[in-house]
């Protein structure tokens, strides 16, 4: 078996009865599902669909087409070469970030006297708020492993927090 040219003993090889470190949390563990060629993490419960003969993984249940191969003692991601989508989401982001507090900005300055304090703070609020909303979109957008982990951490807070009411 030849995968990325680098031939692996059967030990490392990619194995239905084995269990796994999760390659999108990096908490969990994935094992496989019951009566399916599939596997599913413990702790995030995405679901993955593998090809034994590649030694790769791929996440079924995201939008995002994130794989990922074994190399035998863990998960080394396999980029896909999307450069447009990449390129965009990037202009896009910088676009968010950027026109609106110089907006808020340009019609401060044009005021013939301007006030002294709000128009500046306002501007640093727009600013810092289009930063966490594309910084929200970007996380969502890469799947980031710590997001992920503080997204399914708040997720079984809040349930435990509501089956305590």
């Amino acid at each position: 078996m030849n995968t990325g040219g680098k031939s692996l003993s059967p030990k490392h090889r990619l194995s239905y009865q084995d269990v796994y470190p999760c390659p999108i949390c990096r908490h969990g563990e994935i094992s496989s599902l019951v009566l399916t060629e599939a596997f599913a993490c413990n702790f995030c419960r995405h679901i993955f669909t593998a090809d034994l003969e590649e030694n790769t993984l791929r996440v079924e249940d995201s939008s995002q087409p994130l794989s990922w191969r074994w190399n035998g003692r863990h998960w080394q991601s396999i980029h896909r070469e999307d450069f447009d989508l990449t390129l965009v989401i990037w202009i896009v982001g910088l676009a968010l970030v950027v026109f609106p507090p110089t907006l808020v900005w340009f019609s401060y300055r044009s005021l013939p006297e301007p006030p002294l304090l709000f128009p500046l703070i306002w501007t640093v609020v727009t600013l810092i708020a289009h930063l966490v909303l594309v910084g929200w979109l970007l996380a969502e957008h890469y799947q980031f492993p710590l997001y992920i982990a503080g997204k399914i951490r708040l997720r079984t807070w809040m349930e435990h927090r509501e089956s305590k009411t």
